[in-house]
């Protein structure tokens, strides 16, 4: 396959700029293995068809394993530069989630060039094969996170995306002696980001007045706002993603959090999240049900992504509310635990 070379340039390209197929005739055979993970992102109710095998295309997640080992073994058809390989096996794996199927692909091959993205395009041929057997009852569903775990053979050796990434900060760490002194959380301290998920409030069709409530609360628990952002149903992913990108101490999202078929914001925070915290999530449920039987069905979540505490509260200015007089005795704890301070045994 050959992505790279040792001196980082790109290898499909020939010395005029064009595209090729690499010669890896004079590469060693060896024994090459990659891993590939992806996420299909539904509803709760979903999930609960495919593990009863009850949807109207029956078998969907034997049809879609056996659509990414077909997709791995017609890899070099549809990716134009890719070498055909003899593959030595592929395997599919489908774990249900709450509200996602966690895909992994497995590919191994003996040969002069590495299966990546022979295991790629497992996991993109078996997502894509979910959605077009779970399209009918929900045609928000969306493959994401498609990316390379591990790979191992060739000259390289063991590559892990674990390792990759500890790599690239080691390589943007400062490199006189302030290196040596302790890390320093990469999060922003006492700033947030206010994040408000309604296709209305976006279409500027209605006023929104949830957004400013959490604002004014976070400022009267000093911290600095960066934005109170409004975003449409449809792209809550990627502004938690710009969001999260921005590295605040925190960020507090309102709406999409219901039943209904566009409420995706549960969905795109948990896929985001190194440390869930349904404490939180279950707390400010509890709260809304002393005022309203209707605070069950809320699926908010709580967690911590890359140092930064994030909460989901409906849409409701009766909800948020609730949810911040929770948050009252836990936030200003939880940020300080995050940031070394005030640790338990």
């Amino acid at each position: 396959m050959g992505v790279v070379n040792d001196d980082s340039t790109l290898s499909h390209l020939d010395a005029d700029g064009r595209a090729r197929m690499v010669d890896v005739g004079g590469k060693p055979v060896t024994a090459r293995r990659a891993v590939a993970q992806g996420r299909y992102l539904t509803r709760p109710d979903v999930i609960a068809l495919l593990r009863d095998d009850a949807l109207p295309k029956a078998d969907v997640l034997t049809t879609a394993r056996l659509a990414g080992i077909g997709g791995a073994k017609r890899t070099s058809e549809l990716i134009p530069l890719c070498h055909p390989l003899p593959l030595d096996a592929v395997t599919v794996d489908l774990k249900l989630e709450h509200t996602s199927v966690l895909i992994t692909a497995t590919a191994s091959t003996t040969g002069r060039t590495g299966v990546e993205m022979e295991a790629l395009t497992a996991v993109a041929v078996a997502g894509l094969t979910l959605h077009d057997m779970v399209k009918a009852v929900d045609p928000a569903g969306m493959l994401t996170e498609v990316g390379l775990i591990e790979k191992s053979g060739g000259v390289r050796g063991l590559w892990t995306r674990a390792s990759a990434t500890a790599d690239a900060a080691l390589a943007t760490a400062p490199s006189t002696a302030a290196a040596t002194a302790p890390a320093v959380n990469a999060v922003r301290p006492r700033t947030a980001i206010v994040l408000v998920v309604s296709t209305r409030a976006a279409a500027k069709t209605r006023d929104d007045s949830t957004g400013p409530l959490i604002s004014g609360w976070l400022a009267d628990h000093r911290f600095t706002v960066d934005e109170v952002a409004i975003t449409s149903d449809a792209d809550v992913a990627t502004a938690v993603r710009e969001a999260l990108a921005a590295s605040p101490a925190v960020i507090i999202t309102t709406g999409g959090t219901g039943v209904s078929p566009t409420d995706r914001t549960p969905e795109a925070v948990t896929v985001l999240l190194d440390t869930d915290l349904p404490g939180i999530a279950e707390a400010i449920r509890a709260r809304g049900l002393a005022a309203t039987p209707t605070a069950a069905l809320s699926r908010g979540v709580a967690g911590v992504a890359r140092g930064t505490v994030i909460v989901t509260l409906p849409g409701s200015p009766g909800a948020v509310r609730d949810g911040l007089a929770v948050l009252e005795s836990l936030l200003e704890h939880l940020v300080d635990q995050l940031a070394g301070g005030g640790a338990h045994d």
